[in-house]
């Protein structure tokens, strides 16, 4: 039977046309950590190689931060709000359950009347959201796409647990996805692994607010029951995370270049989701890496801001002059879930 619909319209491929960051004004140094857990600046730094972050104050919002990160994103590639036809936006810190805060974000841009929606894929969000932008461009359904991963993790902290307090960090990250003639985004290598997903998690579940009156209950001691309940934070097992991290994460990096067709000599700069700078190093060393590669390695100062951490990490290598346009990289996120996705990018 001979199909009535139309073929896509799309670009034959798509590119990162350009980036744009935001970091919260307030720097948080380890001492400020150091407050509220035993342990000391050095301790941190070895563990993590975490020594500020960014924590955002009561008007740098996710909606917030996005915007700003949006415009420097959009103005980078040389277009204006209302070309953009989609608005992706990857967070697990915003608290509103609907509606999306992309469709906030796309409206206070001024974009028009884009496609857009959120996506829940923790560490890993910046690379589904790609990945969808790349879908969304060569099947014509938009031919610009805004990408931002953001958090405000700072708000998903539990500063007496000394082993995630000195971790998070908030901001937010955007690139502007468009047509090309060739290809400049590879294959995405993405995947969960949803038997280790009590690794890294929230530690209570929102309904645990939700406060339903039933006969015969003694009011006033239900709400004070409620009032006990630790705010839900992010919590992990981090060595287990740790040993997924750096072995079964650094197989998928692999696959994202054997699929791209790139050599591990073929690459310019590597930016790996920034969770951990031992995660890093030790991803580095086991794909064997040449000198010669750029590593981004951003977290020592924004500490790990899930979603937002390869935008962020991408903007920074550009500004300063670490890698330029043109350039061949790796980027691969992993995290809660546990998901995961890499690809090679051409940087804008």
């Amino acid at each position: 039977m001979t199909s009535k619909i139309k073929p896509a319209q799309g670009a034959p491929y798509a590119r990162i046309m350009g980036v744009g960051g935001y970091r919260p004004v307030n720097v948080v140094p380890n001492e400020e950590i150091l407050k509220y857990i035993d342990s000391s600046d050095e301790w941190i730094r070895s563990r993590s190689g975490i020594a500020t972050r960014h924590w955002a104050g009561p008007e740098e919002t996710v909606a917030a931060m996005s915007v700003e990160a949006a415009g420097k994103a959009i103005a980078d590639a040389g277009l204006t709000p209302e070309q953009i036809g989609g608005v992706i936006v990857s967070t697990v810190s915003h608290f509103k359950q609907t509606p999306a805060v992309a469709t906030e974000i796309a409206h206070r841009i001024g974009a028009g009347k884009p496609a857009a929606f959120d996506i829940s894929a923790g560490c890993a969000g910046f690379g589904y959201g790609l990945t969808l932008a790349k879908g969304m461009i060569t099947d014509g359904s938009a031919e610009y796409v805004l990408v931002i991963g953001v958090e405000r993790l700072s708000d998903l902290t539990d500063l007496e647990d000394r082993a995630t307090a000195f971790l998070f960090g908030d901001g937010a990250g955007a690139v502007v996805v468009g047509p090309s003639q060739e290809p400049a985004i590879g294959p995405t290598v993405w995947g969960s692994e949803g038997d280790k997903s009590e690794t890294i998690k929230q530690t209570l579940s929102w309904d645990v607010y939700r406060r339903t009156p039933v006969p015969g209950g003694n009011g006033p001691a239900d709400q004070l029951a409620l009032d006990e309940i630790r705010y839900p934070a992010i919590t992990q097992e981090g060595q287990a995370v740790f040993r997924w991290a750096v072995f079964e994460m650094a197989k998928v990096a692999q696959e994202a270049l054997d699929v791209a067709g790139v050599k591990p000599e073929d690459l310019d700069v590597f930016i790996p989701h920034q969770a951990n700078m031992r995660i890093i190093d030790s991803m580095v060393k086991t794909l064997k890496l040449p000198e010669s590669v750029t590593v981004a390695r951003d977290v020592e100062t924004t500490g790990n801001t899930s979603a937002a951490s390869i935008p962020l990490a991408m903007e920074r290598l550009l500004a300063t002059g670490q890698a330029k346009s043109g350039d061949t990289a790796l980027v691969i996120g992993f995290g809660a879930g546990l998901v995961y996705a890499a690809t090679v990018v051409t940087l804008p």
